[in-house]
């Protein structure tokens, strides 16, 4: 409720304002921390040491060194050790190297070094059913080529993870690099509800499944000859602060927890998502195993032959994401497909009463949900074009239909606004309920008289 959330606000604010009184525990920008321990000698003294510690040397081997542990213990109660970064933000790279600077790698799991993740309104759903098949990645892709950025992003995206000569096919099918380079420009330019439906959208059929699977252009990004060992790829990821940082903010936000609802940590999907995101473009991008509309199988490209006596460590990293069920969740709960099979948490009722006509398809709809809030649908497509726009209140019915049957009309491409479209249509929309609950009132009292 509203005064639920004024009274977390003023309580976080006060929170914040007792960690600020004492100066040094207080979480802040890992750059503007820097800042605070060289301006004073003892911080920045004992922060070159650590440096030279962190150098070549594992969790254990540092430990175990007495200058590298006085140095630790000094920094423990810097605003260093308690620094987060935002992500995207300016300097995004120069952050992370300055957290990873003075944090030590731990087993299998390290602490992201992003600040925490809270619901957005970018992932309230908004159900659109029809009682006719259809693509909903398709109709996704639709909803793309409608908006600029996205269009234009993508197109360069193609050009990018395709290969470009003849020649080039021979020795390489492409520039992997700058295919990665390129996945992480589309989903960090474009909005989240143009370019998350192109890869989260739900499925029915093999053809859709393969439409979602290669929305990151797997031949060039995501597949290789060979497989490499897991573990491998990981200390790979690792040796880059980036992709480093990416890969604890998933396991942190993604790691599946037994004892909530969802499966997810504190049963936020979004937060999970938008890890998962984070990583495609580095070299642990994960990927849709196959084509299965009926069984959502994630996994990076890697496998745990030759692991040694680490196998068992090498399987643990694989099931993080192959039998991951808070990213399976959330996934199928923001496609709001009919593999989601799961129990809503809360339902939402309509606040408009269902109208039932000749009219094919038929139309059924239902007020905006939230993203964790999942509902099995039965026999029933979702449109994921219109399901995750931040429209609010408003759902925008006629969009979906005029974007599934015509979507080649240039009156539609003419307005670039998604969000204006299903503003007027929700208004054409409610303005034809209340005259047709109108009528049929007048009719009930004319047959009463």
């Amino acid at each position: 409720t509203f005064l639920h959330e004024v009274v977390l606000s003023m309580a976080s604010h006060f929170a914040l304002s007792g960690l600020e009184t004492q100066g040094w525990r207080a979480p802040m920008d890992c750059l503007r921390a820097s800042e605070v321990c060289n301006q004073n000698s003892q911080c920045s003294s004992r922060f070159r040491i650590m440096r030279q510690c962190l150098v070549g040397r594992d969790r254990t081997t540092m430990l175990g060194n007495r200058e590298c542990q006085a140095a630790l213990e000094v920094l423990q109660d810097s605003p260093l050790y308690d620094c987060r970064c935002k992500r995207g933000m300016k300097r995004e790279l120069q952050c992370l190297q300055s957290y990873w600077s003075i944090h030590m790698g731990e087993e299998l799991y390290e602490t992201s070094p992003y600040e925490p993740m809270h619901l957005s309104d970018e992932f309230r759903l908004a159900s659109i059913i029809s009682g006719k098949p259809c693509n909903p990645c398709l109709d996704a892709a639709k909803a793309c080529n409608l908006n600029d950025t996205c269009k234009k992003q993508r197109t360069a995206l193609m050009a990018t993870c395709s290969s470009a000569t003849p020649i080039q096919q021979v020795h390489e099918p492409c520039n992997r690099k700058r295919c990665h380079r390129g996945l992480r420009q589309f989903f960090d330019r474009v909005q989240t509800e143009f370019s998350y439906p192109l890869l989260f959208c739900s499925c029915r059929d093999k053809a859709c499944a393969e439409r979602r699977r290669q929305t990151i252009m797997p031949a060039c990004s995501y597949e290789e000859k060979t497989k490499p060992n897991c573990l491998e790829l990981r200390r790979t990821c690792r040796s880059d602060p980036l992709c480093r940082s990416r890969l604890a903010d998933f396991h942190m936000n993604c790691q599946t927890t037994p004892h909530s609802i969802t499966s997810c940590p504190n049963d936020n999907y979004h937060g999970c998502l938008v890890s998962y995101v984070g990583l495609i473009g580095s070299d642990v991008t994960p990927n849709y195993v196959d084509a299965s509309h009926t069984n959502i199988t994630i996994s990076p490209w890697c496998g745990c032959r030759g692991s040694g006596n680490h196998e068992a460590e090498c399987e643990a990293f694989l099931r993080d994401f192959r039998e991951n069920t808070c990213l399976r969740n959330a996934i199928q709960a923001f496609g709001y497909g009919t593999d989601a099979g799961l129990v809503p948490i809360t339902e939402s009722q309509s606040a408009v009463p269902s109208v039932q006509t000749n009219l094919q398809p038929a139309i059924i709809t239902k007020h905006v949900i939230n993203s964790n809030d999942v509902k099995q649908i039965d026999s029933a497509c979702v449109f994921s074009t219109c399901a995750n726009l931040q429209v609010g209140l408003k759902i925008c019915v006629v969009h979906c239909i005029v974007l599934h049957y015509y979507p080649v009309n240039p009156r539609l491409k003419k307005l670039r606004n998604l969000k204006m479209k299903c503003a007027v249509f929700s208004i054409l929309k409610y303005f034809f309920l209340f005259s047709l609950h109108s009528w049929k009132k007048g009719t009930r009292l004319s047959l009463r008289r």
